[in-house]
């Protein structure tokens, strides 16, 4: 009947993923990750590597004592209070011990990044390995995982069934090969196989604003888990919610940190005019520039920040595509970038009264500094990362089914389960993603080895 027998399965290698089966292997016990392409990349690997945390001695060694309820309370203010308060309090509460834990168990080079806060969060606390890249955090983790004789990884091997017994627990999984379908039978399994980005259609059913916009995510997030959820009569939650991006540089297939504009730059359209406060956040001003003529942007800033910019590995990239136009007055730039030059002198020069006066028509309020010369710009398009919606858990990372209890055997973690964004992509707080990835597939990891460790007593 069985092909395998495990003691944990994992239906994804990404960040979730690969995290999960870390924390696991670790208390010795037997982990396989299937994963469906050819590599072990996911969204994470496309990500800037950066990871929201409090109480970190990387924070408290810059005099930062931030608390898990401070880091909840800003979450809650950016997604109106809609996301699920005691899901995002036990994440936050793992957030510290996970850094940690990353840099201290598994050998990541992480430092506090200092250089600009994200939009909303109170404290400095975005954790990055030095590229400030997510594709380094996921070599690391394979670094990590393949130090380890009780991880099993196998690549082209699809999870595409839950395999239930007579009461509904989950019991193992089928897993689509290169040579047929296999059936492991697991004591635990976690789904990690991301959101549904990559699925046009349901994108174009739950979150429609979006559905024209670029796909910057992982090809293989085509919705797996909710496929598989709704076979164990799992519940859903907030499948309206993404993570958008305002700042893609399309040509080059490349993320324009919002560095840029948090550190004192703007964005105008075509006709070298701004459209709004960019500084609530690049996810929910996505949809602004997506409306926009030719649905782009151009994002204008100067020598100072780009000096700041350049250690991160995207932004150094950029520019050694010459990506970036550049020039010492606002006019030649305007030409440069073929916009209409009367519009974006004035358009700069409203912006210096802003940085004067402390706000702006749109209402913004972060203005950290005058632009100097050299100017330099870039084109920019709005796109669509990941959806921030899926099965949904309890704070052990469990799957909930439609009567409110725990699926036995089952956990869910990142793009797969629900997040910490409410039910629109005004909610999405930056890092919310990789800490849901890597936050809940750690709190899965961690409870699913406990729960088999000591099976017979139940694990709170």
């Amino acid at each position: 009947m069985w092909d395998a027998e495990l003691d944990v399965v994992v239906a994804g290698a990404g960040g979730c993923g690969l995290v999960a089966a870390l924390a696991a292997a670790e208390k010795g016990l037997e982990v396989g990750v299937f994963e469906k392409t050819d590599f072990v990349l996911g969204n994470t690997a496309a990500s800037a590597g950066m990871i929201p945390a409090a109480n970190t001695r990387f924070q408290k060694e810059e005099g930062i004592f931030e608390t898990a309820e401070e880091m909840t309370e800003d979450i809650l203010r950016k997604n109106h209070n809609e996301s699920d308060y005691d899901l995002t309090l036990a994440l936050c509460k793992e957030s510290g011990p996970l850094i940690e834990w990353m840099a201290d168990t598994l050998q990541i080079q992480l430092s506090l990044v200092k250089e600009f806060k994200y939009p909303g969060q109170r404290n400095f606390r975005m954790h990055a390995p030095p590229s400030r890249s997510g594709l380094e955090l996921i070599k690391k983790l394979k670094q990590a995982v393949a130090k380890r004789d009780n991880i099993y990884l196998l690549l082209k091997s699809e999870v595409n069934e839950l395999i239930t017994n007579e009461n509904k627990e989950v019991i193992g999984i089928e897993v689509k090969t290169d040579d047929g379908i296999q059936r492991i039978k697991a004591n635990k399994v976690i789904l990690a196989t991301n959101g549904f980005g990559a699925n046009k259609e349901m994108v174009s059913k739950y979150i429609p604003e979006i559905a024209d916009a670029l796909y910057f995510g992982y090809e293989a997030n085509t919705g797996d888990a909710i496929r598989m959820g709704e076979k164990v009569e799992a519940s859903f939650a907030s499948l309206t919610s993404y993570q958008g991006h305002s700042a893609v540089a399309k040509s080059q297939g490349i993320l324009v940190t919002w560095g840029t504009v948090m550190m004192g730059g703007f964005m105008v359209n075509q006709n070298g005019e701004r459209f709004g406060d960019e500084s609530h956040g690049y996810s929910e001003f996505a949809v602004q520039v997506l409306n926009q003529p030719g649905q782009c942007g151009y994002i204008i800033f100067d020598q100072h920040i780009f000096d700041q910019l350049i250690s991160i590995e995207d932004f150094s990239q950029l520019v050694g595509m010459k990506a970036f136009k550049t020039s010492d007055s606002i006019d030649k730039l305007a030409k440069l970038l073929d916009l209409p030059a009367e519009n974006l002198q004035k358009t700069f020069e409203s912006v210096v009264v802003a940085v004067d006066e402390g706000i702006d028509a749109y209402g913004r309020a972060e203005w950290p500094k005058k632009l100097i010369p050299p100017y330099y710009a870039i084109k920019v398009s709005p796109a669509l990362f990941h959806t921030q919606g899926g099965l949904q858990i309890n704070s052990n990372a469990q799957v909930i089914n439609k009567n409110g209890k725990s699926i036995k055997n089952l956990y869910a973690g990142g793009g797969a389960a629900v997040g910490i964004s409410g039910n629109h992509s005004y909610g999405y707080m930056s890092g919310n993603g990789l800490l849901a990835a890597l936050g809940y597939g750690k709190i899965a990891g961690d409870h699913a080895a406990l729960s088999i460790l000591n099976e017979g007593i139940e694990i709170l």
